[in-house]
């Protein structure tokens, strides 16, 4: 039996699978690899030959992950599991969660090749639509694992009245043993992910070890004017959804900025649509729909914010005299810390491996905040192009993705000896 050589990644090859990944997306809109789409579906077929030529067991669980496994040498032992998402936003980046899927990837490729048998199994984990889906629900596969993908989520439509429990039997999920895909049997989740912002970069360190991700709370807010025509409505007569929209969307700044200013945690506020309807230029809107985007690293925030943007909106329509017509949340996920046996691990492994490194809290959503919730979870961050993120200009260099990947690879390594 040939004597185990030390695990190490192949920094090239990294580089070539993130750079093939990349080119499967809408031609004309670069990098467009939207869930539950044929071109996702081809990048999820890209992915599964690599892990199958890993020599990993490859399946596609019941909430429509794809996962790939090594096992180790002590049966009955957790899984150590790594992984993030192959889905993109519209016109989005090469590198926001493929970067983990693919440093995952070969991670696993370089022990198995150097002969390495770890105690504990290994997984890769290409979680489904981290990103916000076409049924206005994000984070569905790992939703799935932590048995928070319930039956109303499962029962969302799309604009062109699709199903999402129809959308997930087309990946290769199960809506129907949709309980099967959670786990109890993971001693970690690792996900190597680009920081989307500029520390890293401005601070010239290459490694940040992430202590918490905020939660994120989505709510869409309707309003039901009258459309008329914008020359004989007179100003005082009009129902204008529009007007009840802007309205609302000046107060939810203003909100915003004060909870932000008072420094009792981490607290952003967006709105990035807001639709009128008919939506033409010479008629006055009888309908408007916003979506607000909240996130804090403390849910009580959360909570106060929600309940001054219901009264915000209620105040926006009275004004307006239309009728608030829908407050619904779309999607809530709590705040996650991250564990802190695994940020000494991945701070040690990065020691060791010649980077620098700092702690850094994540503002924007990650897969890794809902495994949380079943096993120890720690995310491991590199710099990216001015903190640039969900545009094509994102970018990190061979060399930062490599040090971060070579990071992953030694703390899965101490992993395996520290965890029972």
């Amino acid at each position: 039996m040939a004597t185990p050589q030390k695990a190490d990644i192949d920094a090239a090859r990294l580089w070539d699978d993130l750079i093939a990944l990349g080119t499967i997306t809408e031609p004309g809109k670069p990098y467009t690899r939207r869930s539950f789409t044929p071109l996702f579906q081809e990048g999820r077929d890209f992915l599964r030959g690599r892990l199958e030529a890993a020599g990993l067991a490859v399946r596609i669980d019941a909430a429509g992950n794809l996962i790939g496994r090594l096992e180790g040498s002590e049966p009955g032992l957790p899984a150590i599991a790594m992984g993030s998402h192959s889905d993109t936003v519209p016109a989005g980046g090469r590198f926001d969660g493929i970067a983990g899927v693919i440093a995952a990837i070969e991670v696993a490729r370089a022990i198995r090749e150097s002969g390495t048998l770890l105690r504990h199994p290994v997984e890769v984990i290409d979680c489904l639509a981290e990103e916000p889906s076409a049924f206005g629900l994000s984070c569905i596969g790992s939703r799935g694992m932590v048995a928070k993908l319930d039956d109303a989520m499962l029962a969302m439509t799309d604009a062109d009245g699709r199903v999402l429990a129809d959308a997930l039997r087309a990946v290769g999920g199960d809506p129907e043993r949709i309980a099967e895909a959670q786990r109890d049997d993971l001693a970690a989740f690792l996900e190597l992910h680009i920081e989307q912002g500029p520390v890293l970069e401005a601070e010239r360190i290459p490694i940040g070890v992430v202590t918490a991700i905020v939660g994120i709370r989505r709510i869409e807010i309707r309003f039901e004017g009258q459309a008329a025509h914008a020359g004989t409505a007179p100003m005082h007569l009009r129902r204008d959804a529009a007007y009840a929209g802007a309205l609302t969307l000046a107060r939810i700044r203003e909100r915003a900025e004060a909870l932000a200013a008072a420094g009792e945690g981490y607290f952003v506020a967006t709105v990035g649509i807001m639709e009128v309807w008919p939506g033409g230029s010479n008629v006055v809107p009888g309908r408007c729909r916003i979506v607000v985007d909240i996130r804090s690293s403390d849910p009580a925030l959360t909570d106060r914010f929600a309940a001054g943007l219901d009264a915000d909106s209620r105040a926006a329509a009275d004004m307006a005299k239309v009728e608030r017509a829908e407050f619904a949340i779309l999607s809530d996920g709590v705040p996650a810390v991250c564990d802190p046996l695994l940020r000494e691990t991945i701070r040690d492994a990065a020691d060791a491996c010649g980077q620098a490194a700092i702690d850094i809290a994540s503002g924007a959503g990650h897969d890794a905040a809902f495994m949380a919730a079943v096993c120890p979870a720690a995310m491991i961050f590199i710099p990216c192009l001015r903190g640039m993120s969900h545009t094509p200009e994102e970018y990190s260099t061979p060399e930062e993705l490599a040090a971060g990947t070579a990071v992953l690879l030694e703390t899965v390594l101490r992993l395996d000896e520290r965890l029972d």
